[in-house]
């Protein structure tokens, strides 16, 4: 860094702060604007976009459905990050903390809110009994795993990511510290799939499904356009793990759902009912 930054004693927001989304960043919580939530037909509704963090609840959802549990059916609703869609009122008052993807479920006498990500996939987990082994210690290795890339990622869209592509300037120092600690999450990773079909063992599960659309993507080259800068072909166990994983049917459908960018045959705004995915392409 060129210039030496000297915090003051007491830290003001200045708006705006620059980067790509000044505009939705503040340091308070709360409503900006009084609007409801959409309600559909199924008893779960999910309001999300396509983010890595989305992309794990839809995923759950479709492998659900693809494992015969009809009682998955869900209404996917579009939250529009960039328009502040998760500072409504309605929106708030599922998820406090108005980031997505935020769940009701609405089959029992009341609606149970659920968010954050690593909890969407855990209650629907435990609710149908799939992707979450039930012999304790499979069980405690899928939790080790799942909170791992809850705690992990940040460091890759918070930290690598908003440094590298987002900031609107790029300095060495945070890009270089951040870096270095994608690469040795990602070595991780790799050093545990060198021993294991799936991330936790020998079955897919919650962890897979949390961590293919942060760490998998990362290793296609596909996120903050870093594939060379990162040289993600070192990886070669996540790579094969992550082509098993983005070939399943559920996770190509589920990836699709609240998507608005892209190749249009891979995108789903909104998702209703399985007949919206006709005349889509699986990847």
């Amino acid at each position: 860094m060129n210039d030496v930054f000297t915090p003051p004693e007491v830290w003001t927001w200045d708006q705006p702060n620059g980067g790509e989304w000044a505009s939705i960043n503040r340091p308070v919580a709360g409503a900006t604007h009084e609007k409801a939530l959409p309600v559909g037909k199924h008893p779960l509704q999910l309001y999300s976009l396509a983010t890595p963090n989305g992309v794990k609840a839809t995923v759950m959802l479709e492998e659900l459905l693809e494992k015969g549990h009809q009682g998955a059916e869900y209404d996917a609703w579009l939250i529009r990050i960039g328009e502040g869609d998760q500072f409504s009122s309605g929106f708030t008052a599922i998820n406090p903390n108005s980031k997505i993807p935020a769940l009701v479920d609405r089959s029992g006498e009341q609606p149970l809110r659920v968010f954050e990500s690593g909890s969407i996939l855990l209650y629907l987990a435990e609710k149908f009994g799939e992707f979450l082994p039930s012999e304790p210690a499979k069980r405690v290795e899928t939790i080790n795993w799942l909170m791992w890339q809850v705690g992990a990622a940040p460091f890759v869209g918070g930290g690598f990511g908003h440094f590298y592509a987002y900031a609107p300037e790029k300095y060495r120092y945070p890009i270089d510290r951040y870096t270095m600690e994608v690469k040795r999450q990602l070595d991780v990773l790799d050093r545990q799939l060198a021993e294991h079909e799936y991330v936790a063992g020998d079955e897919y599960t919650i962890a897979d499904i949390a961590i293919a659309p942060w760490y998998g993507l990362l290793q296609a080259g596909e996120a903050y356009k870093a594939g060379e800068f990162l040289q993600v072909q070192e990886y070669k166990n996540v790579e094969r793990w992550r082509k098993a994983v983005f070939a399943r049917p559920g996770y190509q459908r589920g990836r699709m759902v609240n998507r608005t960018s892209g190749d249009p045959d891979q995108c789903l705004a909104e998702r209703h009912s399985a007949s919206d995915f006709d005349g889509k392409r699986l990847r």
